[in-house]
């Protein structure tokens, strides 16, 4: 293996990725994914323990880690509800954080405040993976997303993708943009009600490579065109005023009248969990991406993540 310059490294931003480091997370997602499929569990990172801190409330992103730090042989303290521990007490983060560094080999952290997991990185001794900073990013989703759409169609370059529901507030959309900044898709198209648009500045970053953007509110008007729609939800703990939250929670559901207007070779995806934007009855359309790929992806992009940050230099 090449020099790996994420050994002992924090994750912590997609901006800090180059395209041929995404490639090289791909490639190695890959192989975990195969090494799981054809011997369940590898043992290359036996002897290191890993701290799940979440701050803020998980299942996928949460259990995805323990799962993949226990497939790779690797022990794990899970925390979940921290604030509800000596934090409550009055704990500093910064206490929180050398504590359980001095416990383990890498924290992975989740916390409701943009910027916690580089205020962590400045305390920390040990590496430290970003889990999602409130509304502002979550690296290791967008990863997943990103493999899971290389994985489909074979190539990102070339294709449209399509951004709906809440994308003010979606770190998960906010992360996978600036990816998708290192390739050449055709079209990026944003759908969002005007309170819940896209930041300007993320749309100015993809729009500054080139690529082709629409910001519309009305998926009628891309649903044809699109190779993959994302679909994310409206995130109520995001919102002061919750008769706006009310207002705006189900203006686009993905019903089975949508895939049969959307493209035969479109897919659906969703970083979950989702509050009523795609009918359950689409679960079954193979076109759905979000339980058989999406989430499982999840799993082999984290393993490819700790191994990389914990294994080989």
């Amino acid at each position: 293996m090449k020099h790996n310059k994420y050994y002992k490294a924090d994750i912590l931003s997609a901006g800090q990725f180059t395209k041929e480091d995404v490639e090289l997370v791909i490639e190695h997602a890959t192989e975990m994914r195969e090494v799981v499929r054809t011997k369940d569990y590898s043992d290359i990172l036996r002897g290191k323990i890993m701290t799940a801190l979440f701050y803020e409330p998980s299942s996928r992103t949460f259990g995805s880690f323990i799962a993949a730090m226990q497939r790779l042989g690797g022990g794990f303290i899970p925390l979940q509800g921290v604030l509800y521990s000596s934090v409550s007490k009055g704990e500093t983060f910064s206490d929180t954080i050398q504590t359980f560094a001095s416990y383990s080999d890498v924290i992975v952290i989740r916390h409701p405040q943009i910027g916690a997991a580089k205020t962590a990185a400045e305390v920390s001794d040990k590496p430290i993976i970003n889990a999602g900073d409130g509304v502002g990013e979550h690296p290791s989703q967008a990863l997943l997303d990103l493999f899971t759409i290389k994985d489909h169609f074979g190539n990102i370059d070339g294709i449209t993708i399509t951004f709906v529901g809440d994308l003010l507030n979606g770190r998960t959309v906010h992360s996978l943009v600036t990816l998708l900044s290192l390739y050449k898709p055709k079209v990026i198209n944003f759908v969002a009600p005007a309170e819940l648009r896209m930041p300007e500045d993320l749309v100015g970053q993809i729009q500054k490579t080139g690529v082709q953007t629409q910001v519309v509110e009305t998926l009628d008007e891309v649903l044809g065109s699109s190779d993959v729609l994302y679909i994310t939800r409206v995130q109520k703990e995001r919102f002061r005023d919750l008769d706006v939250y009310e207002r705006l929670k189900h203006r686009y559901v993905i019903t089975k009248e949508t895939m049969q207007a959307a493209k035969k070779t479109a897919v659906l995806m969703h970083p979950f969990p989702r509050i009523g934007e795609i009918e359950t009855a689409i679960d079954s359309d193979p076109r759905a991406l979000y339980i058989r790929e999406q989430m499982p992806n999840g799993m082999y992009i984290r393993m490819a993540l700790l191994s990389l940050v914990l294994g080989e230099k």
